[in-house]
């Protein structure tokens, strides 16, 4: 069987040689089907696939993952008119419905091939259960390019939801302990803790979670405010609109200890998130004044650092304004 699986698959590199420079990107889709779960891979090698109408085939339902009709897509669809489908699409039988299959492996090539004008597609039937082809569901898609942190989110929070009804524990240690998973079963692209942050983004209200997907909120800042309730979740959002703001590691962290000491209002949200950050605040340098070390020296009473200067500058400042002041209270006498 080894055998003639390595003779039935071709490496990444043996598809790119076989491909001229200017016709690569035609068959990309090959290449990337073939970055796919052994088990979905050895389905394709084992079994004959058959020509299904596109109209019987649906979506998964709990497909986790998003289909774009962007230029990936366009270079898809042209790939397939010139060429057809290289990879089958892999389904299963609907239960209690014997003419309707569930998508397992194949989203994009499907919507590709129907804005393709294709009436059928070769597909693989494979009998399994739901579990075992959420697990597929998932496996065929870790390995791609693009990923949004939602669909990361939802993908590890379905496979390991399909892995604890199959009666495995999935409180993710980095050891094996008895029934135990470790990462390499959820994931072997994300680690034990990457794997935990990402799941921690299904707690996060759909407004978060999108500006998690569009980068103007970092994954860890997520994490923190996925233990939000869901009002202080709905008052960071609207403080966010209404400032035009993107709460930063520290803000994310100091709103989710007030959260947990049931201090986060709205008034303590606006508070935070108006906060000036560190590296916000105005800073003034002066690169052209030359000060007299030997001066400095003598009225600090000790060797001048650079953080002695520092302090002994900004001190020097207060002091002069208290005296402006006194001279200006003088005046108004």
């Amino acid at each position: 069987m080894a055998r003639k699986l390595k003779e039935d698959l071709r490496t990444p590199d043996e598809i790119r040689a076989d491909v001229p420079p200017e016709h690569a990107a035609a068959r990309m889709p090959e290449l990337h089907a073939y970055i796919e779960s052994e088990v979905l891979r050895k389905l394709r090698a084992e079994h004959h696939p058959i020509n299904i109408s596109v109209d019987m085939i649906l979506s998964f339902a709990d497909n986790p993952y998003q289909v774009l009709d962007n230029e990936e897509m366009d270079e898809l669809v042209q790939s397939i008119k010139e060429r057809g489908i290289l990879t089958p699409l892999i389904v299963m039988p609907k239960p209690n419905d014997t003419h309707v299959f569930e998508l397992i492996s194949g989203h994009r090539r499907l919507y590709a091939a129907q804005k393709a004008g294709l009436e059928t597609v070769p597909a693989i039937v494979c009998n399994v259960s739901r579990d075992e082809a959420a697990i597929m569901v998932v496996d065929s898609n870790l390995h791609r390019e693009h990923f949004l942190p939602s669909e990361k989110a939802k993908a590890y929070k379905l496979k390991m939801a399909a892995m604890k009804r199959q009666g495995k524990r999935t409180d993710l240690t980095s050891d094996q302990v008895g029934p135990k998973l470790t990462a390499k079963e959820i994931s072997d692209v994300d680690s034990v803790s990457q794997v935990k942050r990402y799941v921690r983004l299904n707690n996060l209200a759909p407004g978060l979670l999108s500006l998690v997907d569009e980068g103007k909120i970092a994954l860890t800042p997520a994490v923190e405010l996925s233990y939000l309730t869901e009002d202080e979740q709905t008052d960071l959002l609207e403080t966010i609109e209404s400032e035009d703001c993107t709460p930063s590691l520290s803000q994310a962290q100091q709103m989710r200890k007030l959260s947990a000491q049931g201090q986060l209002d709205m008034d303590a949200v606006f508070h935070t998130m108006t906060k000036p950050k560190p590296n916000q605040q105005e800073k003034i340098t002066l690169p052209f004044v030359k000060l007299p070390i030997d001066k400095i020296r003598n009225y600090a009473k000790t060797e001048p650092t650079p953080q002695i200067v520092h302090d002994f500058l900004l001190k020097a400042v207060e002091h002069y304004c208290r005296y402006l002041d006194r001279q200006k209270d003088k005046g108004d006498r």
